[in-house]
């Protein structure tokens, strides 16, 4: 199954949402728009979902609130710690924001990824 392209309006969402930070760096994965911390992917965009990496403790709450959001991007293969953003989310900057927050911090206190040699 060959996947589609992110919309546009969720780009530019995405986009919004990328906090400005020393460690953050902004690159494409698997085509799309991801953001990373210290080398680990904390936000990105996977065909029509907006999908966040978040602590254990934070997917609880997260799951708590919005349901079971895990993200899967191929049938049977859930990324473990990354959860799709509800409408609810996508649609309030301000209820977004604190989540993004949240995944930027986990992302910055995870060991940093090594670099690979060119």
């Amino acid at each position: 199954m060959a996947w589609t392209k992110s919309p546009q309006s969720l780009i530019d969402l995405f986009d919004k949402s990328v906090p400005s930070s020393v460690t953050v760096a902004r690159h494409k994965m698997f085509g799309y728009p991801a953001a990373f911390a210290n080398g680990n992917l904390f936000i990105g965009l996977h065909q029509n979902d907006f999908i966040m990496r978040l602590s254990e403790e934070d997917r609880t709450r997260f799951s708590a609130r919005y349901g079971e959001r895990i993200f899967e991007p191929m049938k049977g293969r859930p990324m473990r710690e990354y959860v799709r953003l509800p409408e609810e989310l996508l649609a309030d900057a301000r209820k977004r924001a604190p989540w993004i927050r949240r995944s930027l911090e986990y992302a910055e206190r995870i060991k940093p990824k090594a670099r690979r040699k060119k």
